[in-house]
């Protein structure tokens, strides 16, 4: 453990790093100089800067195969929701799994689709993702194109408005070494350590699409999220062979456990995630019919401890100012890598929070418990473009911070204000693509800092019960979508007629 600490001391400036989360979504971008190429990969489409004063609208270009937007609500009865069924057979003393992966889509367009497209995210990492077989509607696809993290299947019959396709995928999984804390790349949760092994992004997935841009897959950059999910239902049949003793499985939703079998259940979620380890300790606390289950490492039992408490007060407070927590539980991780990183049910909190926790709520292991959470609401729930408008899950999550502790620890928010934010003296346009800032330090500073000032303008030119009024309406109008700026200050408008264009041009590029 001492080893551990003076490593996450030495490297400080990654503990900082991590904990600001990453968030990601991109059309046609380039990166900053100084940042690394991204992998080549069929990019959205172009961006349009919006003007200061446009409340709503950005621009859109029309597809080249899809013509109209997915129906408007939550959980269309025709067409249906896109479906994932997986058996997973996973070799734990190997870090390998075997997947067979069956998709049932629905076409919710206006027009014909002629290539379906996947996300890939695991084929990124050199020899990982082994593509064995694709069949569509039965029949075998020999003229699919897989590169970088984008599978493009022809379709021989072009899928018509509202047809569904069943497509059939099998392939296998080798997972990469998590590497240690670097000062030159960014922390990677996907893969294994000597305690932890973890199943993140791994599923291929039909992206999302929208009018003007296309099918939004983006290429990864060097900090933030780039992935874009729909709301899917999944269901995971998990064999694991060669398991060590007392292991346990952390994931997105509560198992079915018969032996070495886990079945899990998980609808109108973005992904689903597995992590696994024979040293996790479990701690967990229902809070208005939720169950928190916490997987923490045993050198800070105390920690533990603080982090369930802290996410069940978070999941109740939330719940009540927002809407009702969609799922029966949500698992925390300490995570054996130097980050934190939100995923539908369940989301990772670095082992550098744990390590240097002090026994009292001022520290980032409370202050990101709170922020990761915030994420099963906006990012969970209310989807956005996480590469193109990173503000609407990151400012929003940040600026929920301020709003747990306001109510949970009222004595902290000034200490809240000067730790987290005011210290940095933050600067910066909130609403650029994860690729236009240039490094790590001006993306959070604008995106996450400057994002929850400017939350903290409107409420003040609003008023509280106008402002929680509409945060409460806009995850309720958009629960399962993927809103976007306009649909932000849509409902906003609803909610106040305080003019707000001056916050808009000191804020928004």
């Amino acid at each position: 453990m001492r080893s551990i600490f003076r490593s996450i001391t030495l490297s400080f400036s990654l503990i900082l790093l991590s904990c600001y989360i990453l968030s990601a979504c991109r059309p046609q971008i380039s990166l900053h100089p100084t940042d690394p190429d991204p992998t080549p990969t069929s990019l959205a489409g172009p961006t349009r800067t919006l003007p200061a004063t446009d409340l709503a609208g950005a621009h859109l270009e029309a597809s080249p195969t899809v013509a109209t937007e997915p129906p408007a609500t939550p959980v269309p009865a025709q067409p249906g929701r896109t479906a994932y069924s997986l058996n997973v057979e996973l070799d734990y003393a190997r870090h390998s799994t075997r997947v067979t992966e069956n998709v049932e889509f629905w076409n919710p367009s206006g027009d014909q689709i002629t290539t379906l497209p996947f996300l890939v995210e695991p084929n990124r990492y050199p020899e990982s993702f082994h593509l064995q077989s694709v069949a569509v509607d039965g029949q075998p696809e020999p003229e699919y194109q897989l590169s970088q993290n984008r599978l493009d299947l022809p379709l021989e019959t072009p899928l018509a408005p509202a047809g569904k396709l069943s497509i059939h995928l099998v392939y296998q999984l080798d997972l990469p070494a998590i590497p240690p804390p670097s000062d030159t790349t960014r922390p990677v949760p996907y893969g294994y350590t000597k305690r932890q092994l973890n199943l993140v992004d791994w599923i291929p997935a039909v992206p999302p699409y929208r009018p003007g841009q296309g099918w939004l897959i983006h290429a990864p950059g060097y900090y933030g999220e780039h992935q874009v999910y729909e709301a899917t239902d999944l269901q995971i049949d998990l064999v694991i062979r060669n398991a060590p003793e007392g292991l346990l499985v952390a994931a997105s939703a509560p198992a079915q456990k018969n032996s070495d079998h886990y079945q899990y259940r998980l609808d109108s979620a973005r992904n689903f995630v597995l992590s696994a380890s024979p040293v996790y300790k479990l701690s967990q606390k229902t809070v208005g019919g939720v169950t928190i289950l916490d997987y923490y490492f045993p050198f800070n039992p105390g920690a533990g401890e603080r982090v369930v408490n802290d996410t069940a007060d978070a999941v109740a407070l939330y719940s009540r100012l927002f809407g009702p927590y969609p799922h029966e539980t949500l698992s925390v991780v300490e995570a054996d890598f130097l980050d934190g990183m939100e995923y539908d049910g369940l989301f990772f909190l670095s082992q550098g929070f744990y390590n240097l926790y002090d026994g009292t709520p001022k520290g980032y292991l409370t202050m990101i418990a709170a922020h990761e959470t915030a994420h099963q609401w906006w990012y969970g729930l209310v989807g956005n473009d996480q590469a193109l408008e990173p503000w609407l899950d990151e400012a929003l999550a940040t600026y929920t911070e301020r709003i747990f502790y306001e109510k949970t620890y009222p004595d902290l928010v000034d200490w809240w204000w000067g730790y987290r934010v005011k210290y940095y003296q933050p600067r910066g346009w909130i609403n650029l693509p994860v690729y236009d800032y240039g490094g790590f330090m001006p993306y959070r500073n604008a995106v996450y800092l400057r994002g929850a000032l400017f939350l903290e303008e409107v409420r003040k030119r609003m008023g509280d019960e106008a402002f929680f009024a509409f945060l409460k309406d806009y995850a309720t109008q958009e629960a399962y979508q993927l809103s976007s700026r306009q649909d932000f200050f849509r409902i906003l408008s609803m909610h106040t007629q305080v003019d707000l264009q001056d916050l808009v041009r000191e804020y928004f590029k």
